[in-house]
């Protein structure tokens, strides 16, 4: 499945009224972790069709990254049913990302 990028336009009909779980990669370009894990993400959505798998460019919508109290980035959310249900901060593994979908 694709990579969907969020915007506050499209941030309800993608993450609140999604009916599976949704992986959200708050990033920005300048970022050198972002980049370490941002190619891994784009794996877990290739490889897995259970999940929604969604970026916030942060610089370009702040208003998402305040509304999920993004302090420092990389950070990963996990939201499921319109709730946030994990979150982790700073760059993973790849098997550290997966656990957050347990």
């Amino acid at each position: 499945m694709a990579v969907i990028s969020l915007t506050k336009d499209n941030f309800n009909r993608e993450v609140m009224e999604c009916a599976t779980k949704v992986l959200i990669d708050f990033y920005a370009d300048w970022c050198g972790p972002c980049q370490m894990v941002s190619p891994l993400v784009d794996e877990i959505a290739g490889e897995r069709q259970d999940i929604k798998v969604c970026k916030v460019n942060v610089d370009e919508q702040p208003a998402l990254a305040q509304a999920f109290r993004v302090t420092s980035i990389p950070m990963l959310a996990v939201v499921e049913n319109g709730k946030l249900v994990q979150h982790a901060v700073g760059a993973r593994p790849k098997a550290d990302i997966l656990a957050l979908l347990q």
